[in-house]
């Protein structure tokens, strides 16, 4: 199946992108998901249990539902060195999975543990229910959260100086655009300091195909369409894949790259050309090179969308990757980032 090639003018299509994802979507707009698709898995918050990252949830805004897992190394209560904080908002196509998923439960507890840092797991709405912008405002409702808690984990062990956005797919999309708004409420954020943004397979479209996008058209992880009907179900109302949310390329987002540059910060793109997403990641690194950031990518071949949360020897060599990448950027003369 992922052999088969495509054109613009002969698109190959396999099947249903509803039962791809195994929603169902109700005449007032709502989704039916099937439950057991993304199974769940609690937070370990007791000092007492023989693990070596601890987890435990905090409610961030209790009418949105928002709240957070955060995963803190076990040895980070021992000390009193800060740890870096990542700030991660997780995968599913705006439409799917929780901080509690069990696939980010776990990639999020070995990153705390691979990179010595704490890890602040966001869980947004959700679209259809809570079409965009609303994740993004989630995001950034997130970040005023942390700057001002009295949580305990955070406030006495998390190095405020020290702080990046993340995300994987979707949530690198969410990353990004909470990053834009970050970068413009610099003073509002204080005293949170960004040093960068690690944009994990970031998840982007347009209305015209790109040649990643053909060649992989039936892609057995994210074929096109799939990809087409999340942004139908994410983007507002009557929005096409042309819309700022879903291309960088346009509108007036393009222009906020300009406050990125001027706040000094490092971007991390990471992907794979198995990965129909490819070339619009490609084309964010050139678009914010041409803006005069520093962007290191980090593009493997082969492998697949989502490979990271599928083969843990994947992971640990993009954990080493991230590792390398915040040592640098917290490197900087102090006084950078927000």
């Amino acid at each position: 199946m992922s052999g088969q090639t495509a054109s613009a003018s002969n698109p190959i299509i396999v099947d249903d992108p509803y039962k791809r994802l195994e929603i169902i979507l109700n005449p007032d707009g709502s989704l039916t998901r099937n439950p057991d698709r993304y199974p769940n898995t609690s937070a370990t918050p007791d000092p007492k249990q023989p693990i070596p990252v601890l987890s435990k949830d905090i409610t961030i805004n209790q009418s949105n539902s928002i709240w957070a897992r955060i995963f803190l190394p076990r040895q980070a209560l021992h000390t009193s060195s800060k740890l870096p904080l990542v700030v991660y908002y997780h995968a599913g196509g705006f439409i799917h999975c929780s901080a509690a998923s069990t696939i980010f439960h776990v990639f999020c507890s070995n990153m705390a543990l691979e990179l010595q840092a704490i890890i602040v797991s966001v869980d947004y709405r959700l679209a259809p229910e809570n079409r965009l912008p609303a994740a993004y405002d989630d995001a950034m409702e997130a970040l005023h959260w942390i700057k001002t808690t009295p949580e305990e984990w955070v406030k006495r062990c998390a190095d405020f100086a020290n702080c990046f956005l993340t995300g994987s797919s979707s949530g690198a999309n969410i990353a990004y655009h909470a990053g834009l708004r970050a970068a413009e409420e610099a003073d509002d954020l204080e005293p949170l300091k960004i040093r960068g943004l690690i944009l994990h397979q970031p998840f982007f479209g347009g209305s015209e195909k790109v040649e990643s996008e053909l060649r992989l058209v039936n892609d057995p992880i994210l074929p096109p369409g799939v990809s087409d009907l999340m942004w139908q179900l994410a983007l507002p109302k009557g929005a096409d894949r042309d819309h700022e949310y879903c291309n960088p390329a346009v509108g007036k987002r393009s222009k906020v790259l300009d406050k990125l540059v001027s706040v000094g910060w490092r971007v991390l793109v990471t992907g794979c050309d198995g990965d129909p997403l490819i070339d619009r990641q490609v084309g964010l690194v050139k678009l914010m090179e041409e803006k005069g950031m520093k962007v290191v990518s980090e593009f493997r071949a082969g492998d697949h969308h989502g490979v990271d949360f599928m083969q843990p020897a994947k992971a640990r060599a993009l954990f080493l990757v991230l590792k390398e990448f915040i040592l640098s950027a917290s490197a900087t003369v102090p006084g950078d980032g927000i």
